[in-house]
């Protein structure tokens, strides 16, 4: 399944959001820049943005169903141009 476009931008935004916090907290605890470090803020901030866009799609997902109908059968149920099931 492809992923919606809410989760592409929401989990774009928490991406950035995410590796700029980090980075700021790991200045916070004096811990130097190198190549460890970037790849640490790489792996936890595309763990969040993941999680993240899951959480999106699912939600999604469970919104769109209660909404929509399930097939054009159910489609044609509701339009009236169907009386047998």
């Amino acid at each position: 399944m492809m992923p919606s476009l809410w989760n592409l931008v929401i989990s774009t935004v928490v991406f950035f959001f995410a590796a700029w916090y980090i980075h700021r907290y790991l200045d916070d605890q004096g811990i130097p820049k190198g190549p460890t470090r970037g790849i640490l803020v790489l792996v936890i901030a595309s763990l969040l943005s993941w999680g993240v866009g899951y959480f999106v799609d699912t939600t999604e997902e469970k919104t769109s169903a209660a909404v929509m109908p399930t097939g054009v059968t159910q489609l044609l149920k509701d339009a009236g141009g169907q009386n047998n099931p």
